[in-house]
């Protein structure tokens, strides 16, 4: 179930938990208008929303294609900072930077590489190199790490635990010539992950990025772990989901403490363009005070919402459109980045 990746001095650079402060929301403007089919306008406007809602909570700062970025300036309004960079895409979660700290006033990029999920979609070149051009623009130390991972792929408690699939990371289009014990070494290096949990599944239609964690499974504080349940016997994800909850249930954390779940039983499903999509709410993004979470008009909206709501008791719960961004391939989690407060 987990591995205790710790080390006889320890880490001395960590990623901080999404519930930690943050700086700012880094987020990308949509730039390949080819997955969004006929509804790229609409997915504009549906970034363009869910920055300004964030940034109700916290500074927001938007990358957009040099050409692109008047527009994206013109719909996300003045709340929201502009940055023209080149870019591919607009999954920033996954080709943006993950910040460490060191505890004593520290912060860096660990550099890991981005291949745009095994080769799916290209170029990525821009995508690739976009760490090192946000660490040179905001003059961010960038410390390479010679491995492929995406921000999508993990969630981190703060205190050395760190949750990912073996469905994802495992994945041969990934990194074909490593095994676990590889991974974990330099996963807990870059991040100071001393544990490791490996859930077994993500979505079962999660084909774009393998089965991404931020799908299935999010950190709520130390100790609780907030799932992607599926009440729906006849769907594949209700075994899937309930193996991982049966997986990380009472599995110990890294200072020891059986880590308990709070399951979210409901997994919509909505059909756009002839394609079926899941719209999970676990896709939620944390910011500061708050949690965007996506809908798609299920009648549990409003129930799924309160339950987690109680999960994060001291911020505010705002629903958002999911339908789009699942259409792109993602949720608010997919498009947001923290850069933690220092």
């Amino acid at each position: 179930m987990s591995a205790d990746m710790s080390s006889e001095r320890g880490p001395q650079w960590r990623m901080p938990a999404e519930t930690a402060p943050h700086e700012r929301t880094l987020m990308c403007w949509p730039a390949r208008p080819q997955i969004w089919h006929n509804r790229l306008r609409q997915a504009q406007s549906d970034y363009a929303e869910i920055a300004r809602v964030i940034a109700g909570f916290e500074p927001v700062t938007m990358i957009a294609r040099p050409e692109h970025a008047e527009l994206a300036a013109d719909l996300c309004g003045s709340t929201v900072e502009v940055v023209a960079l080149p870019i591919d895409d607009s999954w920033v979660r996954d080709s943006g930077p993950i910040y460490v700290l060191d505890g004593s006033g520290g912060r860096r990029v660990a550099g890991f590489t981005f291949n745009s999920w095994g080769g799916k979609f290209l170029p990525c070149g821009d995508d690739a190199a976009l760490k090192a051009a946000w660490c040179a623009l905001w003059t961010e130390p960038l410390e390479p790490v010679d491995m492929v991972l995406e921000g999508g792929a993990i969630s981190v408690d703060g205190q050395g635990t760190l949750i990912t699939t073996q469905q994802c990371l495992m994945h041969p289009n990934r990194n074909p010539t490593m095994v676990r014990a590889q991974m974990e070494a330099l996963i807990g290096e870059a991040l100071g992950a001393s544990t490791c949990v490996w859930l077994p599944y993500g979505l079962a239609l999660d084909d774009d990025t393998d089965g991404h964690v931020d799908n299935v499974a999010a950190f709520a504080r130390p100790g609780l772990v907030v799932m992607q349940g599926c009440n729906d016997e006849d769907e594949d994800d209700h075994h899937r989901m309930e193996q991982n909850r049966r997986w990380l249930t009472g599995t110990s954390d890294a200072v020891g403490d059986a880590v308990e779940v709070l399951t979210i039983p409901v997994l919509p499903f909505v059909e756009v363009n002839q394609e079926r999509l899941a719209v999970p709410y676990l896709n939620y993004y944390v910011c500061n005070a708050g949690v965007v979470v996506p809908v798609c008009g299920h009648e549990a909206d409003a129930d799924m919402l309160d339950l987690i709501a109680s999960a994060y008791p001291e911020r505010a719960v705002v629903a958002v459109p999911g339908e789009t961004l699942a259409l792109g391939g993602g949720g608010p989690h997919c498009i947001t980045q923290q850069i933690p407060a220092i």
